[in-house]
C-alpha cells in the first residue's frame, strides 16, 4: 500500500459520447473516463479538493503514528511496530465500490458512503502492540472512533486477521476545520503475509479443488495465529527478566468502551 497523490492531469483523455448519464451505466470504466466524465460535469476541481481532503487527514493520522513509534521506541526500547503503508483509492477503485454498492459516482456518495478513501496499514510485531497503538491512537483528544472491526478476535470465516479502525481527524484548511474519514488496519507481520498471499489466490479463475484450497488457507491462517501467540509468550518471558522501571505500563485493551 505504497503512498500515492491523487494526480487527475496524468490520466489519458478519452472521448465520451453526448450522453453522459450515470457512470453506473457503463459495464466497465478506466480512468480517462472518469476524468472526462468529471470534466463534462465541471466538477472536476471540487474533486481533486475532495481527495486533497483525504490526502490531508491521511498524513494526520500517519503523523500521530510515527510520534506515537517514536515514543514507545525510547521508552519501550524496541518499535511497536515494523512498518507503515498509507494509500488514497484511485479513481477506478473509487467508482467500483460505488458499483458494487448499487451507487451512483457523486461527490455525495464518494464522501458519505464510503469510509476508505484514504487508509493507513500498520505492521506491528506482536498483537498486543495491536492493541496498545490503537487504544493510544484513539485516545487522543482529537480522534474520533466511528468503527471498530475487531478481526484477530473474530476472524472472517476464510481465516482474515486484522483490527480494522474508522476514525474521523480534523484537518485545518485556510477557512475551515473538518473532519474526515480514514481507515486504519493494523496487523502482525504474520497476519500482513497471509493476507497478501491470499488476496493474490484469491482473484485467479478457473481455480481447481477451491474448497479444499479455502479449507487450506483457513488451516494456515490458524498456523500463523498460534506463531504469533507463541512470539508474543516468547517476548513477555524475555521482558519479565527486566528491571521494572524500563517497562512502560498501559491500561487494559478496553477500545470497545469507545465505539459504544
Amino acid at each position: 500500500m505504497a503512498e500515492n497523490r491523487l494526480d487527475l492531469n496524468s490520466l489519458s483523455r478519452v472521448n465520451l459520447s453526448a450522453d453522459r448519464g450515470s457512470l453506473v451505466d457503463f459495464k466497465s470504466i478506466s480512468a480517462g473516463e472518469i476524468e472526462e466524465l468529471l470534466k463534462q460535469e465541471n466538477i472536476i476541481e471540487e474533486f481533486r479538493y475532495l481527495m486533497m481532503k483525504y490526502e490531508c487527514a491521511l498524513l494526520e493520522v500517519k503523523t500521530k503514528l510515527d510520534v506515537l513509534n517514536k515514543e514507545l521506541a525510547i521508552r519501550n526500547n524496541r518499535n511497536p511496530f515494523e512498518s507503515i503503508r498509507s494509500r488514497i483509492k484511485e479513481p477506478v477503485s473509487i467508482y467500483e465500490k460505488l458499483k458494487r454498492k448499487g451507487l451512483d459516482f457523486t461527490l455525495d456518495n464518494v464522501e458519505n458512503e464510503l469510509s476508505d478513501i484514504a487508509g493507513i496499514r500498520v505492521i506491528c510485531s506482536f498483537v498486543d502492540d495491536i492493541y496498545m497503538l490503537a487504544e493510544c491512537l484513539i485516545q487522543q483528544d482529537d480522534i474520533e472512533l466511528v468503527v471498530q472491526k475487531d478481526y484477530i478476535s473474530s476472524p472472517k470465516d476464510s481465516g482474515y486477521r486484522s483490527l480494522h479502525l474508522i476514525v474521523e481527524v480534523p484537518i485545518f484548511l485556510t477557512q475551515e476545520k473538518e473532519y474526515m474519514k480514514v481507515e486504519v488496519q493494523f496487523r502482525t507481520i504474520a497476519m500482513d503475509f497471509w493476507a497478501s498471499l491470499e488476496h493474490k489466490m484469491k482473484y485467479k479463475k478457473d481455480i481447481e479443488n477451491a474448497d479444499t484450497i479455502a479449507e487450506d488457507l483457513r488451516f494456515s491462517a490458524d498456523l500463523i495465529n498460534q506463531l504469533d501467540r507463541r512470539m508474543q509468550q516468547i517476548r513477555e518471558r524475555i521482558d519479565a527478566d527486566k528491571p521494572r522501571e524500563e517497562l512502560i505500563q498501559f491500561p487494559g485493551n478496553n477500545i470497545d468502551e469507545k465505539n459504544s
